[in-house]
């Protein structure tokens, strides 16, 4: 396998879940550098082993998921550079959910994910991608953004670096369009629309287009019932 070993931390409050997950990991290669049964264990395994990526479930005694990620992602000394969270949960519109997102999570999983869905996700979002397809972003955003009374997002981001052009690949990426169908929409090459995504989130310091998706949605930029602007 070529590149440094890929690591990981595995945070449930089931044991049989860590378990299982470990042995799918581990079978692929993938080192597990720690288990954790709570929020705040799994805090401390991320400052302990500097994980490449978390499993993270939502609902955890002591300290639940959210809080978790937010202490990990969120710089502090309780943080880690670099290392992305990916929500476990049970069901696939749980509210806390979004509140998972929003704390910079880079995605979710069911908990009933196939062996080769969970080596690939962890996969993917190490190599820095975001695991939600747009589409499920929306839907999650679409349906809680708005019951946030006051969302803890931190990505109120000044989109006035933005070029009028990026602004428009920005609302339709918070539609769910791939780049493959941004380029089609706009008539741009793909490594062109790749250019415009990476220049969005590089000037907009966000973590992968599941930050951006709740930013277009959090700024005003685009609201559920549509993106405006965009005909």
């Amino acid at each position: 396998m070529n590149g440094p070993a890929l690591r990981a931390v595995i945070a449930d409050d089931q044991a049989l879940v860590r378990t299982g997950f470990g042995m799918i990991l581990a079978a692929d290669g993938i080192e597990v550098t720690a288990e954790a049964a709570d929020g705040a264990e799994a805090v401390d395994a991320v400052r302990r082993t500097r994980p490449d990526v978390v499993l993270m479930d939502i609902r955890m005694p002591r300290m639940d998921g959210i809080e978790a990620t937010r202490r990990i992602l969120d710089g502090g000394p309780d943080g880690s550079d670099g290392t992305r969270v990916i929500i476990l949960t049970t069901y696939d519109l749980d509210h806390y959910v979004y509140a998972a997102l929003t704390a910079g999570a880079s995605g979710f999983l069911l908990k009933d994910v196939t062996p080769e869905h969970l080596v690939a996700a962890v996969r993917l979002v190490r190599s820095g991608d975001a695991l939600l397809a747009p589409t499920i972003t929306r839907r999650l955003i679409e349906r809680f953004a708005h019951r946030q009374e006051s969302p803890r997002t931190g990505l109120h981001r000044d989109l006035s670096g933005l070029t009028p052009r990026e602004l428009e690949v920005l609302r339709l990426l918070a539609t769910g369009l791939s780049n493959a169908e941004l380029a089609d929409r706009l008539f741009l090459s793909p490594t062109t629309v790749k250019t415009h995504v990476g220049r969005i989130l590089s000037k907009l310091d966000l973590r992968d287009r599941v930050q951006a998706v709740v930013l277009a949605y959090e700024s005003g930029l685009i609201s559920p019932q549509g993106p405006p602007g965009t005909g």
